[in-house]
């Protein structure tokens, strides 16, 4: 048996859910005025981390396991790596109901910020998108996820 044609799969998706999520934690303005605000729509940092690794079990294993599916090559597998091990650590050490505030104000959020903003960049500009548009809300997320194949 053959295998899927690619667009039937669920990789794009994925990547949009990745790439959601790294938008969002690589931008402290938008964390200030919507997570810390506690505006609807968005999302909580914890939905966001989630996000990041509900499909990909990017928790239990390497983005290099995707080259060539959700991640275009090795540069934006490791990107996606550091990006996920900053943030995973501070996940585990503030606990997972925490509010934004916990992440925001921890040390090592910094970092992660970083992490998810070169990871963002390279994501984005490699999809032909402005990496510096406002991160866009779940429910517009979800539509583009349903109407929008490679």
């Amino acid at each position: 048996m053959g295998g899927m044609p690619l667009n039937d799969m669920p990789w794009w998706r994925w990547r949009s859910n990745v790439r959601s999520a790294l938008h969002m934690i690589s931008d402290p303005v938008f964390q200030r005025d919507v997570w810390q605000a506690g505006h609807d729509g968005y999302g909580d940092v914890t939905d966001a981390v989630y996000r990041l690794v509900e499909d990909t079990w990017l928790d239990n294993w390497s983005a290099e396991k995707y080259l060539g599916t959700i991640f275009r090559d090795a540069q934006e597998a490791a990107l996606v790596d550091v990006a996920v091990l900053r943030v995973l650590k501070i996940l585990h050490q503030v606990g997972a109901d925490a509010p934004a505030g916990a992440y925001v104000e921890h040390p090592a959020w910094p970092d992660a910020v970083r992490a998810a903003r070169e990871a963002h960049v390279r994501l984005a500009t490699a999809d032909g998108e402005d990496p510096d548009v406002p991160p866009r809300s779940l429910e517009v997320l979800a539509i583009y996820n349903r109407t929008v194949a490679p």
